[in-house]
């Protein structure tokens, strides 16, 4: 069973339980009916996969109609999707999916508005590992539905030594040469910097990219020169969206920001039962 599969299955244990007193009550299985799912506010959408799973769980015959695809701009008012099927499936499956609907699509809306702020032939847009427990593969899919790409997965996937480390072991040069005689030769090293004396020091540790921590954007610009295109560059902290496009214009490779996940909020999206056989 995968992530996802797995969080589908642990949403519904917490909504439904031992069962849906009310929908169980009220409506026959037998009856059938359909919902459209609409947009209560402009929003990028993401997720619908996800929410078809949910549905699929109660009806695996459920007839699924998206009027978009995720990535889509969608209009305050418009139709999202429409699906038909058993009635008790529609109303037990009406929150999860909206939950999971309305928590993507609201990173991804996020995610276009910081990217909207950046030049075309700027630097690139990416998350961080600031995700919400055990959402960190939807997050990241909705990060990359928005238009920006991802960072690390987690900690097992690339090496970024940070500020904490350096302090372990001591020192920039230190660090390097210690995790270099331990990782493989195709593995890249990033380091985190917050002076220029520490960027001095990871050039001369021979690091592939180096990542310039709350920095103010003048001593960027000198960062920048000063690496010269020996290393990719990224910078990270205080990232806002006063500060994105300057930032972008700086010269460096890569922008990590952390809210495009932490802060997203979440988008308004509703189902409203169309029809009934009942």
């Amino acid at each position: 069973m995968n992530t996802i599969d797995k969080l589908i299955d642990l949403a519904l244990e917490e909504d439904i339980g031992a069962g849906d007193v009310t929908t169980d009550n009220l409506v026959s299985p037998e009856s059938g009916g359909s919902g459209q799912v609409v947009a209560k506010e402009a929003l990028v959408l993401a997720g619908l996969d996800v929410a078809r799973k949910v549905f699929d769980r109660f009806d695996p015959d459920i007839a699924w109609q998206p009027h978009h695809t995720d990535g889509d701009a969608v209009d305050a008012g418009s139709a999202v999707l429409t699906v038909s099927g058993k009635l008790q499936a529609l109303l037990k499956g009406e929150r999860v999916a909206l939950n999971f609907l309305q928590r993507l699509s609201g990173v991804a809306t996020l995610v276009r508005a910081y990217t909207a702020k950046i030049p075309a032939d700027g630097a690139r847009l990416v998350d961080t590992r600031k995700t919400t427990p055990g959402w960190r593969v939807l997050e990241k899919y909705a990060v990359r539905v928005g238009g920006a790409g991802n960072h690390r997965m987690g900690l097992y996937d690339g090496v970024l030594i940070k500020d904490n480390h350096i302090a372990a072991c001591g020192g920039v040069a230190t660090a390097v040469a210690r995790i270099r005689g331990r990782i493989s030769h195709l593995m890249k090293i990033e380091i985190e910097v917050a002076t220029l004396a520490q960027v001095r020091e990871a050039l001369a540790a021979g690091v592939e990219v180096i990542m310039l921590d709350n920095m103010a954007i003048d001593q960027i610009r000198k960062a920048v020169a000063l690496i010269g295109g020996k290393a990719v560059i990224e910078v990270s902290g205080n990232v806002t969206d006063a500060r994105l496009a300057r930032l972008a214009q700086t010269g460096v490779d890569i922008i990590s920001v952390g809210a495009l996940t932490h802060s997203a909020r979440c988008v308004d999206l509703s189902m409203r039962i169309t029809g009934t056989d009942a």
